[in-house]
């Protein structure tokens, strides 16, 4: 298992989504993914994106930088 840092810090909606897609394309079920996000859609979208793709979201901090877990299925 490997986690993956993917930063899109400066990216607005859908951005932050599409390359989250394009980076789990490329990962393995147990991987973890972990994403660096400023946009202030980014929770709703990202759980949303987690519900809809059934990958599992482990942990999500949220300050001026946020900060989502996911774990690839």
């Amino acid at each position: 298992m490997e986690t993956r840092k993917l930063d899109c810090t400066g990216m607005n909606c859908p951005m932050p989504i599409v390359e989250m897609s394009k980076a789990v394309k490329q990962m393995s079920a147990g991987d973890l993914l972990e994403v660096t996000a400023t946009d202030l859609a980014f929770k709703l979208d990202v759980e949303a994106w987690s519900r809809k793709t059934g990958h599992e979201l482990e942990s999500f901090d949220q300050s001026e930088v946020q900060v989502a877990r996911i774990r690839i299925t």
